[in-house]
């Protein structure tokens, strides 16, 4: 589901296979397990996170077609992935998401959760999708969007909106830090920009402690998911006829 490497002191994460990535309870467990291994490394020097996906999809966002089954699913996706948000908001160094393909919804802001975000222009988009689908905003996600993405303006455009928000377009809107040709130009930049980071020799523990203060809205946000079990059977009939 997911690789970890480490070159230097730089931690590459991967999300394998050239599937949705849907952001299944499976997938979860594994990206964050990955996460605990990045936390027991020595990182006594300074280190980065660079997380990465194959194929055509960065993440297509939450496995809808497996939680919409009943309101247990729906409780699990979702509670795991806000302790996956927690984990990333908290992990001591620099996170960067090399986005190169399509990162919608829940995988949007699973991007969103990195520090820095670098993008393919060639192909892919970033994505809000739950306005097309007829699937409600949590206020966690709200309080990501408002801590990430700026103006107003930018908040309408990509909730209000349901923008697809390439990476020209994202670079303009300030959501994307740069975009580049390539998937390989897409890591390698993520790479030139983890290690620039790296020899800043920041303090782990003070770098997340100054992240988590930034993000204090969403982090008091986390405890719960208001939109849990508001589907009834038709209404995640029509959302799933929309995926």
């Amino acid at each position: 589901m997911c690789t970890l490497e480490k070159r230097g002191n730089i931690f590459l994460l991967t999300l394998t296979g050239t599937d949705e990535h849907r952001l299944h309870p499976n997938l979860i467990d594994s990206v964050r397990d990955a996460l605990r291994r990045v936390r027991s490394e020595d990182t006594s020097s300074s280190c980065a996170l660079i997380t990465t996906a194959q194929g055509k999809f960065f993440s297509n966002g939450y496995d809808l077609k497996w939680a919409l089954v009943d309101r247990d699913r729906q409780q699990l996706m979702s509670r795991k992935l806000r302790r996956l948000v927690s984990d990333l908001i908290s992990l001591p160094m620099p996170t960067i998401a090399a986005v190169t393909g399509h990162a919608s919804a829940a995988g949007f802001v699973f991007a969103l959760c990195h520090d820095y975000i670098l993008m393919r222009k060639d192909r892919g988009f970033l994505y809000m999708s739950e306005l097309d689908i007829g699937y409600p905003i949590p206020i966690w996600f709200s309080a990501l969007v408002r801590c990430r993405l700026g103006p107003p303006a930018v908040w309408r455009e990509v909730v209000l909106k349901a923008a697809k928000v390439t990476a020209e377009m994202g670079v303009r809107m300030g959501i994307v830090d740069s975009a580049h040709s390539g998937v390989e130009e897409t890591v390698e930049a993520a790479i030139k920009l983890g290690e620039e980071l790296v020899s800043r020799n920041w303090d782990g523990k003070v770098y997340a402690g100054c992240r988590k203060t930034l993000y204090g809205e969403l982090l008091n946000s986390l405890g719960s998911d208001e939109t849990v079990g508001d589907y009834g059977d038709e209404d995640a009939k029509k959302a799933l006829s929309k995926l």
